[in-house]
């Protein structure tokens, strides 16, 4: 048998069940939706966790998918797979855990005796270091941004050929490869000895179907890469960034862009003009750097110096 929480499967079977961590502010259990597919045959570990960032849904329609769909009598080894981390955030609809108002994908490895972010980050870990591979999905919060996937631990860490490597088999198309912040799961788990790598399905308010499809697709990708399920992945070249630039409002008023997500742009070209209420142009931000138009926000007003979009740069081919 195979636990995780109360979630416990026989060799070819499934099960789901909850994760304790701790009470809510009714004094009742607060816990995470949990799910465990024990294969039929004996092999590797794979983990899942979707929605360390509440409003992130994308995650959650991955693991709805792939988790029914998985059969466990053609699976060889283990998926252990949370469905929803941030719970209090989940709940509430907010990309931070409002107990604390903390991003808990900083919060890695947790501390089982800390706060709300850190506890919830503790159990996690502790389950995601169990697994000889992790996926830790997100997407680009309500932001509009590309399919792309995040390699985290930094291209000189002893883990990096290996991450990088589980990235071109998830195969969303695009790889940021750049050391992450401190505290993320992605950062944390390859210094365990664990390949993780951070899935980021598009951007959406609620979700988008066609980012969940490439996350169920990536997801099984990955199975069949590692040997969990039969078949071949298809390990086709993925773009890869490993610089990102980030571009804010010079003036208040509202937003178009020049570019479309995906595009390859060059020094120079016109990224996006912020004009007045009536239409009064107030000025255009061209690209600084070669790259590919990466991530937007989404509505278009901003005030001065307010978050617009984002380039890929230092682009290859992996």
């Amino acid at each position: 048998m195979t636990s995780l929480g109360t979630a416990e499967a026989a060799p070819g079977d499934r099960a789901t069940g909850r994760l304790q961590v701790g009470e809510s502010r009714d004094g009742q259990p607060a816990s995470l939706p949990v799910a465990v597919v024990n294969g039929a045959e004996s092999g590797q570990t794979l983990y899942m966790q979707a929605a360390s960032d509440g409003d992130e849904l994308h995650g959650v329609g991955v693991v709805q998918r792939v988790v029914s769909q998985v059969d466990p009598a053609e699976l060889a080894g283990t998926l252990l797979v949370v469905g929803v981390v941030n719970y209090h955030g989940f709940i509430a609809g907010e990309h931070r855990n409002p107990i604390d108002d903390t991003k808990i994908n900083r919060t890695y490895p947790g501390d089982e005796s800390g706060t709300s972010s850190e506890r919830f980050a503790a159990a996690t870990f502790d389950a995601a270091t169990r697994a000889d591979l992790i996926l830790d999905l997100h997407q680009g919060s309500t932001s509009r941004m590309i399919e792309e996937v995040r390699v985290r631990c930094g291209t000189r860490h002893s883990l990096h050929e290996e991450c990088l490597e589980l990235a071109r088999a998830f195969g969303a198309g695009h790889i940021l490869d750049r050391k992450g912040p401190d505290g993320q799961l992605a950062r944390a788990a390859p210094d365990e000895g664990i390949p993780t790598i951070d899935p980021e399905l598009g951007g959406a308010v609620g979700w988008d179907e066609r980012s969940i499809r490439v996350g169920v697709e990536g997801v099984f990708n990955v199975l069949r890469k590692y040997d969990f399920l039969p078949g071949e992945a298809p390990m086709d070249p993925q773009t890869r960034a490993s610089g990102f630039e980030q571009y804010g409002a010079p003036a208040g008023g509202l937003v178009s862009f020049h570019a479309d997500l995906g595009d390859r742009v060059s020094p120079g070209d016109d990224l996006f003009t912020v004009a007045g209420v009536f239409g009064a142009q107030k000025a255009t931000v061209p690209a600084d750097s070669a790259g590919i138009f990466w991530r937007t926000r989404r509505r278009p007003q901003v005030a001065t110096g307010e978050y617009v979009c984002s380039v890929g740069t230092d682009v290859d081919t992996v």
